[in-house]
């Protein structure tokens, strides 16, 4: 941030902003529209693409955009990206194919939707910048290889749980201080939340009912940590994670195996700790010296000690990301190889042959997190993949689905490219 900040002021300067296109207006699309438009110098907000193109109109409204252009073609893109006309359309693929864009943010939420925006987007050499831990989670180190391939950065989000871990994990890596664990913080932890459990909650935010419930079953935080180990090497020390409950975030250093950290890190949560709503890593460091320094500094008496950031708050910190692979060629969480953390799905109650799985957050299933490994072993189904999958026999509440339980929906790029993670990362 330190950097960024007077790199985007000359480039404000200059009038040479970095021109950003967005894929999904809904609740954080519309705190990411205000964000950019309002307070990030030397960036522009060229376009949004929108199912609903009223959606994208209103988050240009809400960020005090008054004139905005509905375009039909790429010519009339490109032109009003010339002009510096704000742009509004319902093709997400002609904005990942426009000239005149350097970065395309995807704010979806959705799988194959989404992962036909980054190819699209790699294709036509934009940068990505994912608010979508689902499509990262599952689909992730494949479309990393891609995107090495064509010389542009994809990364998850700065301000989302993912991205506030690993700006803490290279932090506590320079100040000399190994990671030996990257969490997170949550204060809720129910599988069997469904959107009609959530819905008041979601009303009151203004956000869609399977978003919050996939927060509460647990969905999100597997997607998201899966995320983190994907980015770091770190593994699950048992499926579906920890959660310990603590009091206060640096008490996780009493609440998991000093010994199970130190084999390699593990990414993990605690439930209930305050700060609420922050994320966390757990540093060691032996050297003696330094041990007591940071004992006069307040951290303990080692070797382990707790990092925390008290808050993640998304779309304020999502544009640092687009400065970042832009400017830097700067991922803040990006895949380092195969899959290390991979996300399954597990009934949510007991259903019959012939039932359709209706994806994360919703009434059929949760996600746990397992080491990825066995998921490839057991051919066990991605959670990021259930979504439209037809039963072919029934099972119980809580049981792990495979792929030979399961008809997948025809023609889907995602299942595509899974298969072909799977054969690149064997190979």
């Amino acid at each position: 941030m330190i950097i960024l900040d007077k790199a985007l002021e000359e480039l404000e300067r200059q009038n040479r902003p970095i021109r950003v296109a967005m894929i999904g207006a809904g609740y954080m699309g519309r705190g990411l529209a205000l964000q950019i438009v309002r307070y990030t110098r030397g960036m522009q907000l060229v376009a949004i693409a929108n199912r609903t193109v009223s959606a994208a109109e209103k988050a240009y409204r809400q960020a005090g955009v008054e004139s905005v252009l509905t375009v039909d073609s790429p010519l009339e893109l490109e032109d009003a990206i010339r002009k510096g006309q704000c742009a509004v359309t319902d093709d997400a693929q002609m904005v990942c194919r426009a000239e005149g864009v350097d970065a395309i943010i995807e704010v979806t939420g959705e799988i194959e939707f989404g992962v036909h925006v980054v190819m699209t987007a790699i294709e036509h050499g934009k940068h990505i910048v994912l608010m979508n831990a689902e499509l990262d989670a599952t689909l992730g180190p494949i479309l990393k290889v891609y995107a090495d391939k064509a010389g542009v950065v994809i990364t998850n989000a700065d301000g989302d749980q993912p991205g506030v871990i690993m700006n803490l994990f290279r932090y506590v890596e320079g100040i000399g201080c190994r990671p030996v664990l990257a969490g997170n913080m949550k204060g809720l932890q129910d599988a069997y939340r469904t959107p009609e459990t959530q819905k008041g909650f979601a009303e009151k935010y203004g956000q869609k009912p399977h978003m919050v419930t996939s927060f509460a079953d647990g969905s999100k935080i597997s997607m998201e940590m899966a995320v983190v180990a994907n980015a770091t090497g770190f593994k699950v020390a048992k499926r579906g994670m920890l959660g310990p409950a603590c009091e206060h975030v640096n008490d996780a250093v009493n609440v998991f195996s000093h010994e199970r950290m130190l084999e390699g890190g593990i990414v993990d949560y605690v439930l209930g700790a305050q700060p609420g709503g922050g994320v966390f890593v757990i540093g060691y460091n032996e050297d003696k010296i330094q041990q007591g320094y940071l004992n006069y500094y307040k951290m303990g008496e080692g070797p382990f000690y707790v990092f925390y950031t008290p808050y993640h708050i998304c779309h304020f910190e999502a544009p640092m990301s687009v400065a970042r692979a832009v400017l830097y060629k700067d991922p803040t969480t990006a895949p380092i190889g195969p899959p290390v953390v991979d996300v399954l799905t597990a009934a949510k109650k007991d259903m019959l042959a012939g039932e359709v799985l209706d994806g994360i957050g919703r009434f059929t299933s949760y996600g746990l997190a397992e080491h990825a490994g066995v998921c490839r072993h057991d051919s066990l189904l991605p959670l990021g993949l259930s979504e439209g999958c037809r039963l072919k026999r029934a099972v119980s509440k809580d049981e792990v689905l495979t792929y030979d339980d399961i008809e997948l929906p025809a023609g889907r790029l995602s299942d595509k490219l899974r298969t072909e993670q799977d054969e690149y990362f064997d190979a």
